[in-house]
């Protein structure tokens, strides 16, 4: 019980939501929003530097045999979720708003997570080699193809007011997949510092999404914002969210099943097809979309980044309880 708490409730979740409040008491203005601006594009460079250094070459390696179970996961995260998210737009809209329910569809558009799906499927006892491939080439790939779904799905869904395609995709080449190039390449002379200071790097890591989480809900902020979004809308957006990640879990699970996979695979296959980038996602909007509209599309990432943490620590937390069971029967045998 201790151990589901502490992934629900830790201690970046809770620098999340103080970073947003400090937003809203405190935004940057005028010429300190300038400056933070190009501090936070300097931040998010660094940030998929350290992803592109953390990644080892040699797991993904040697967990690519399993192309079947990574094929799924790519199909769940890049095509039933964005799927579901143009099925439930003119939806969404009427609920919560257009700029929400185009959060929501920006959303649905985004890689697998890298470190907690990992982490849940290790608690689980699933394949965990398996979970880093897939979530490891999920987030490369979402490189290239995120841009291409937001500028294809929101160009359409917004009346042409999503970013091209092309400029999308060149905006993020520059900003995000060269300095990831540039940590992979670097890897063999840094890797080892890397990993020998991994507390100090995920401070920088999580530091680099707190200031880009600022500098997005200051500009949303002193845009009006919180004039356009009431508790009863946060409360609705919510909602969709946990019917969002309640039905991802479902098809995840149930395709796992029906296709035949182990046990372990289907446990990955759940953790890593259902679950979406905070980390990836925060950076990807800020370069995609103007200043004031950034807070507004993250805010149903930052609330079902917090469901997806919560549901899934439960689920981790069973799978392991029967994995235990199980354990036990055998060794009575």
């Amino acid at each position: 019980m201790k151990n589901t708490l502490s992934l629900i409730f830790d201690r970046y979740t809770l620098a999340l939501i103080s970073t947003v409040l400090l937003a809203t008491l405190l935004p940057c203005r005028g010429q300190a929003a300038e400056v933070f601006e190009v501090v936070t594009n300097i931040a998010i460079a660094l940030l998929f530097f350290l992803h592109g250094a953390k990644l080892s070459r040699e797991a993904v390696i040697a967990g690519l045999t399993n192309w079947r179970l990574h094929l799924l996961v790519l199909a769940c995260t890049f095509l039933l979720f964005p799927l579901l998210g143009v099925l439930t737009q003119s939806l969404a809209a009427g609920i919560v708003g257009t700029q929400l329910a185009l959060g929501i569809l920006f959303l649905c558009t985004l890689p697998s997570t890298v470190q907690s799906s990992i982490a849940f499927t290790s608690i689980a006892h699933g394949n965990v080699p398996a979970a880093v491939c897939a979530a490891s080439a999920s987030s490369l790939l979402g490189i290239f193809i995120t841009p291409l779904l937001v500028g294809v799905l929101m160009h359409t869904n917004a009346g042409g007011a999503g970013p091209a395609p092309l400029g999308a995709i060149q905006s993020i080449v520059l900003q995000l997949f060269v300095p990831f190039v540039a940590g992979q390449i670097l890897r063999p002379w840094i890797g080892g510092f890397i990993d020998r200071h991994k507390k100090v790097i995920g401070l920088v890591d999580r530091g680099s999404i707190l200031l880009v989480v600022y500098t997005a809900f200051s500009a949303a902020v002193v845009a009006g914002l919180w004039q356009q979004v009431s508790l009863r809308t946060l409360a609705l957006l919510l909602v969709l969210c946990c019917v969002l990640l309640a039905v991802a879990l479902v098809v995840t699970s149930q395709l796992g099943k029906r296709l035949g996979f182990s046990r372990e695979d289907r446990i990955t296959i759940l953790f890593c097809g259902s679950k979406k980038s905070l980390a990836s996602g925060v950076p990807m909007a800020n370069v995609l979309f103007a200043g004031s509209a950034v807070g507004a599309i993250v805010l149903p990432l930052m609330l079902f980044h917090q469901v997806q943490l919560m549901v899934c620590a439960v689920l981790a937390q069973r799978y392991a309880r029967e994995a235990a069971a199980a354990a036990v029967t055998d060794g009575l045998r």
